[in-house]
C-alpha cells in the first residue's frame, strides 16, 4: 500500500507560474532575478496558507539554477535543481525559528554563513516563523543580516509582522502576501479534482473555498477530508453536511417569507436552524451577508463583488428584483444592531426573533379583511376620518329634488371651491410601505383628531415667575434629557420685555440644540400663558486659561498673583530660566 500524500504537499507549486493568487509578488521576484538586482534579505509576511514558504523555496531554487528558462523558471534538470528536488541541496538551508530561537542557534547560523557554496551561486537561508526569535537572537542577527557575504541570501517568513523589531524590518525587502480569493481557490481545487479523478460540483468547491478563508492549504485539507467522506464524487449537499455549513437555501427562504410578511414561516425556519446546532449569531452574520449580496446584485456593475458561483449570482439577481433597496438597507441596519447587542442579551433567541419580526414589518402589505389574510400577515389598519379630513373621493348623498336656483348656486359654489387651494388629504395607510415597529401601525389605527386653531395668549409675567417656570422645567425635564437640564441649570434667563427672554450661554453646542430649546419654549408658553414668547440666545465663549507647564510659566503665574515674588527675585538677582 503506497503512502498517502496530502494534496497540500502533492500539489505544492514548484514554479512561479503555478503559485496561486500572488501574481504581483511572483512578477516582482522574476524581474529581480532577470535584472540581477536581488536584495540580500527578503521578508515574506501574510496570513497562513498563502504561499510564503512556497515562494521562498521557488526563489531559492531559481537563483541557483544553472540553466533558467527564458520565463525565469528553474529547469529541474541541472545538478542544483535535482539536489533541491531530492531535499539534498547543501546550498539551501531551512530553519524553523519556533524551535531554534535562542542566541546560540543564531550564532551557529552566522558561523555557517562564512562558508561559501560548493555548488551553485548562492547559499540561501530560509527562516520560517521568524517572529518567534528572542530579542537577544534578533540583536545577534542584525550585523550578519545587514552586511552578509555576496553569496548569502536570507528569506524570512512570518505570519505576525508586527512582532518583528524595526531594525530587522529596515534591513529586509518586504513582500506582503494577500489572502487568496475564493475564485482562485475554486479554480485550483477544480484542477486538483481533475488530476485526482474526482467529480466535484462547482457549488461544493465554492463552499470549500469560502470555508478556507483565503488559505489555499486549508482548502486542500478540506478537499482531502471531503474525498474521504464522499469518495470520488463531491456534491454540494455532502459539503454542507460534513462541514456543518448553513445552506444558502435557508437564507433565500427566510428572505422570501419576510418579503411576504409570513412571520410564522420565518420563525419556523429559525427554529429549524437552531435545532440543527447552528449558533444564532452565525445566522445573523450569514443573513447580513445574504442581504448585502442582494443589495450588490441589484446593479450589474457591482454583481462581481460577490464571491459565489455563477449559478448563485443568477439566483441572487432574481431575488434582488423582489426587494427594494430601502428594505435591504433597513434590514441590514436592524441585523447590525441585533449583532451588536446579541452577546449582552439574556434571552438570545427572543432577541433574534424580534429582529426578524421587525424586518417582516418593513414590507407589511395591508389587506382588505382578516378573513382573506394568510396566516402571519399584517391586517389593514382601520382609519376613521373626521368631517374636516374626509377625502375628496368620498361622494356625499345627493338630495332628491333641487330647484334651478339651487342648481345655479351649487354650480357657483363648485366653481369657487375649484379656485381655492387644495385641501390636505390624509393618504390611506396602504401607501405607507415601511414601518419601524408595530407601535407606529397602532398609532395609524387611532382616529385622526380634528384640527383646531391654537388660541393666542398674551398674559404678562414677571422675572420671578419666569425664574420659577425655568426651575420647574429643569425639574420635570431631567428624566427626558438629563444632560441638557443639568447644563441649563447653570444659567439664568433675563426678561427683556413681555415676550422676549434672553439667554446668555458660554457653550455654542447648548445653544444649537434646537430640539431641547423648542421643548423649553413650548413649556414656558404653556406655563406662563403666553404664546408669543420668544427666546433670544447669545453665545459668549470664555477665553481658555493657559495652563502653566514649565517652571518659568509657573513662576510668572505665581508672581502675577503675588507681586512680592518679583521683588524678591530682583533683590536676590535670580533668573527665571532654570
Amino acid at each position: 500500500m503506497d503512502n498517502f500524500i496530502v494534496s497540500a504537499r502533492k500539489y505544492r507549486p514548484s514554479t512561479f507560474d503555478t503559485v496561486v493568487g500572488q501574481n504581483p509578488i511572483t512578477s516582482t521576484l522574476k524581474n529581480a532575478i532577470r535584472n540581477n538586482i536581488l536584495a540580500q534579505a527578503f521578508l515574506f509576511c501574510g496570513p497562513r496558507g498563502v504561499g510564503k514558504t512556497t515562494c521562498a523555496r521557488i526563489l531559492a531554487k531559481t537563483i541557483n539554477c544553472f540553466n533558467p528558462t527564458p520565463e525565469i523558471e528553474a529547469c529541474d534538470q541541472c545538478e542544483s535543481c535535482v539536489s533541491f528536488n531530492q531535499s539534498a541541496s547543501f546550498n539551501i538551508h531551512e530553519l524553523d525559528a519556533a524551535s531554534n530561537n535562542s542566541v546560540e542557534d543564531i550564532r551557529n547560523l552566522v558561523d555557517q554563513v562564512r562558508i561559501p557554496p560548493q555548488v551553485g551561486r548562492y547559499k540561501v537561508y530560509i527562516i520560517d516563523e521568524v517572529h518567534m526569535l528572542s530579542q537577544a537572537a534578533f540583536n545577534a542577527f542584525l550585523k550578519t543580516l545587514e552586511e552578509p557575504p555576496a553569496y548569502a541570501k536570507f528569506i524570512l517568513a512570518t505570519t505576525e509582522k508586527h512582532k518583528i523589531i524595526p531594525t530587522i524590518l529596515s534591513r529586509c525587502q518586504i513582500f506582503d502576501f494577500k489572502r487568496i480569493t475564493v475564485e482562485d481557490i475554486s479554480g485550483h481545487l477544480s484542477y486538483v479534482a481533475h488530476k485526482e479523478g474526482v467529480t466535484a460540483e462547482p457549488e461544493a468547491l465554492n463552499i470549500i473555498a469560502q470555508k478556507a478563508d483565503g488559505a489555499l492549504r486549508d482548502a486542500l485539507s478540506i478537499f482531502d477530508q471531503m474525498v474521504s467522506f464522499s469518495g470520488n464524487s463531491i456534491s454540494y449537499q455532502d459539503v454542507i453536511t460534513n462541514l456543518n455549513v448553513l445552506d444558502y437555501d435557508y437564507y433565500f427562504k427566510v428572505v422570501d417569507n419576510m418579503i411576504q410578511v409570513n412571520t410564522s414561516a420565518t420563525l419556523l425556519i429559525l427554529n429549524e436552524i437552531l435545532n440543527n446546532g447552528f449558533d444564532g449569531q452565525h445566522f445573523i452574520t450569514g443573513l447580513g451577508s445574504h442581504l448585502r449580496n442582494l443589495l450588490v446584485a441589484k446593479d450589474p456593475h457591482t454583481i462581481e463583488l460577490m464571491d459565489v458561483s455563477e449559478s448563485l449570482r443568477e439566483r441572487y439577481s432574481r431575488q434582488s428584483e423582489k426587494c427594494q433597496s430601502g428594505f435591504l438597507l433597513k434590514s441590514l441596519d436592524i441585523l447590525n444592531q441585533c449583532d451588536i447587542n446579541y452577546k449582552s442579551s439574556n434571552h438570545k433567541r427572543l432577541h433574534l426573533e424580534i429582529a426578524l419580526l421587525n424586518i417582516c414589518q418593513l414590507t407589511a402589505v395591508p389587506v382588505s379583511s382578516s378573513e382573506n389574510s394568510p396566516s402571519g400577515h399584517l391586517q389593514k389598519p382601520q382609519t376613521a376620518y373626521t368631517h374636516h379630513d374626509r377625502p375628496a373621493s368620498i361622494v356625499t348623498e345627493k338630495p332628491a329634488h333641487q330647484t334651478p336656483a339651487k342648481q345655479v348656486q351649487q354650480s357657483a359654489q363648485q366653481h369657487t371651491d375649484q379656485n381655492k387651494p387644495p385641501v390636505r388629504e390624509i393618504p390611506p395607510p396602504a401607501k405607507k410601505v415601511f414601518s419601524n415597529s408595530i407601535t407606529e401601525i397602532q398609532k395609524q389605527q387611532q382616529t385622526i383628531p380634528e384640527e383646531t386653531e391654537t388660541p393666542v395668549l398674551n398674559h404678562s409675567f414677571s422675572q420671578e415667575q419666569l425664574i420659577q417656570a425655568w426651575l420647574d422645567f429643569t425639574h420635570e425635564y431631567k428624566n427626558t434629557s438629563p444632560g441638557f437640564t443639568v447644563a441649563l441649570a447653570r444659567y439664568e434667563p433675563k426678561l427683556l420685555d413681555e415676550q422676549v427672554i434672553k439667554l446668555t450661554f458660554d457653550n455654542a453646542v447648548l445653544a444649537a440644540d434646537r430640539l431641547n430649546m423648542n421643548a423649553l419654549t413650548d413649556y414656558l408658553k404653556k406655563t406662563l400663558n403666553n404664546t408669543l414668547i420668544r427666546i433670544q440666545t447669545e453665545v459668549i465663549e470664555k477665553p481658555r486659561e493657559i495652563e502653566a507647564y514649565t517652571d518659568k510659566e509657573k513662576f510668572e503665574k505665581l508672581s502675577a498673583a503675588r507681586p512680592e515674588l518679583n521683588q524678591l527675585k530682583n533683590q536676590l538677582g535670580l533668573e527665571t530660566e532654570f
